[in-house]
């Protein structure tokens, strides 16, 4: 094996997970928006919520890719970099999943919870701060570790559509000069199962806890 060769898997390794975490930072707290807007007592906010995650998860995150990477160029705007049509894109689709995560969350906190936090006065935002959203990080905490894995793995599409140089993107780069599929393609897997199995194994446990804790 070239070492150079694997360097350059190591490289695409840490494009994978810094897409990753950007995807996760941005789609993160558009997710948490979009919870909160779902929960909305005003229908009207409820309903664009509701109709953006249909819309969202309705969509081939490959033709979002595509559409956040030479949309602009269409109306005359500069186009975005890789790094930047992948994360916008991973974003949208992260959110949308999110969001709904977080709101089945937030609505499965026990109803008398929130009738006892609005018994003490307090407000809206006071009762999601202090009494809502503390129960609702425990029973989210899984779902949200085993959706990261989910966002790892699609990180590959954007060397489909943006060109954006990630770990599937530089193995298949490697595989073109070397003619060895299954070596380096095989090291490439290898890198995605460290990344992806921890997440997994770690989304098992806080699951198993908290249903302990629960009973």
């Amino acid at each position: 094996m070239n070492w150079t060769f694997f360097i350059s898997l190591l490289w695409g390794l840490w494009g994978t997970v810094v897409l990753s975490l950007l995807t996760f930072l941005f789609g993160g707290i558009a997710g948490f928006l979009i919870a909160i807007a779902r929960i909305s007592p005003v229908k009207t906010i409820s309903m664009i919520a509701a109709a953006y995650i249909e819309f969202m998860q309705g969509m081939p995150l490959l033709v979002l890719m595509g559409l956040c990477f030479y949309g602009p160029g269409i109306f005359g705007y500069d186009s975005l970099t890789p790094l930047q049509a992948a994360t916008f894109a991973l974003t949208l689709y992260a959110s949308s999943y999110l969001g709904e995560i977080w709101r089945g969350c937030l609505q499965s906190v026990a109803k008398p919870q929130w009738e006892a936090a609005e018994c003490l006065g307090l407000t809206r935002w006071q009762r999601m701060r202090t009494v809502i959203l503390p129960q609702a990080l425990r029973i989210a905490t899984p779902p949200t570790v085993g959706f990261m894995v989910q966002i790892v793995k699609n990180t590959s599409i954007a060397s489909l559509v943006v060109g954006y140089a990630e770990l599937s993107y530089n193995a298949k780069i490697i595989n073109n000069s070397t003619f060895q599929p299954f070596l380096y393609f095989g090291i490439a897997a290898l890198m995605y199962f460290a990344v992806c199995y921890p997440l997994s194994v770690q989304s098992r446990a806080l699951e198993r806890k908290l249903n302990v804790a629960n009973r």
